[in-house]
Order: C-alpha cells, then sequence, then structure tokens
C-alpha cells in the first residue's frame, strides 16, 4: 500500500507493484494522526471480495497499532471510501463494511465513481466534530 497525502485531508491509498515497506506506511499513518486533523482515506481499488491477504507478522503488527491509537484513529479517521461501480460488489461489501468499522473504528463508505467517492469524503469532512479535549491520549 501507498499513500498519498498532497489532497489531505483526502488521503488516497493505492496498492503498489513494489509494496511500501510497512515501517513507512505507519510512519505515514502516526503523521497524519499527529496533524490531529480529520482526514478520509479513498481507493479507488474497488471491493476486493477475496479480500488482501497480509501474512500474520503484519495482522498482528497492524492490531497492535490500531489498539495504541485507537482514540486517535477514532477521532480523526473520518471514514474510507472506495470507489465501486459495480452494484453487485458494493452490496457484497455492505456486511463486510460492518466488520470493518467494528474493527478500526471508522466507517468504510462505497462510492459509484470518484467522483461520488470525492462527494462523500467531503461530507464526512464537514461533519467533524474535534475531539471534545481538544487532542487524544493517543497523540499529544
Amino acid at each position: 500500500m501507498q499513500l498519498d497525502l498532497s489532497a489531505f485531508p483526502l488521503v488516497w491509498m493505492r496498492r503498489e507493484a513494489a509494496p511500501a515497506q510497512a515501517d513507512i506506511l505507519f510512519a505515514q499513518f502516526d503523521a497524519l494522526l499527529a496533524r490531529r486533523q480529520a482526514f478520509v482515506i479513498l481507493s479507488e481499488e474497488g471491493f476486493d471480495e477475496a479480500g488482501h491477504e497480509h501474512p500474520q507478522e503484519e495482522r498482528k503488527r497492524a492490531s497492535l497499532w490500531m489498539k495504541q491509537n485507537k482514540a486517535a484513529i477514532r477521532a480523526y479517521i473520518q471514514g474510507m471510501v472506495l470507489v465501486e461501480p459495480s452494484a453487485a460488489k458494493r452490496l457484497a461489501g455492505k456486511a463486510f463494511a460492518v466488520m470493518f468499522g467494528k474493527f478500526w473504528g471508522y466507517p468504510l463508505h462505497f462510492g459509484t465513481s470518484r467522483d461520488d467517492a470525492l462527494d462523500i469524503a467531503q461530507h464526512l469532512i464537514k461533519a467533524w466534530l474535534p475531539p471534545a479535549d481538544g487532542g487524544t491520549a493517543a497523540h499529544q
């Protein structure tokens, strides 16, 4: 995975032929959370019903990182929006989206096109309410 932060608060996630090192990806997410501003993750990769399998060590590390940053993730990541033109795949993705939201702490949405995904993301950003304490314990 690779993150494109150039359009912040819209953060584009892309799969790369040569995947970014996990250290780089975690550092990018740490930097995003340290901004203490709302953002949305977008991807034009669509919904992959088969999923993208990660090695167990990566999954373990991601789970630990998520637990350590739970408050900041919930405060600042307003959602993830996947561009998925297929109505059948969007429907199949709804059940996955429930599990995704419970695990990561932010919702997964589907847009029918890039423009639709951008509209959803802009709505999520506009609806953001800053944390009541002005920050989070994980990133102060």
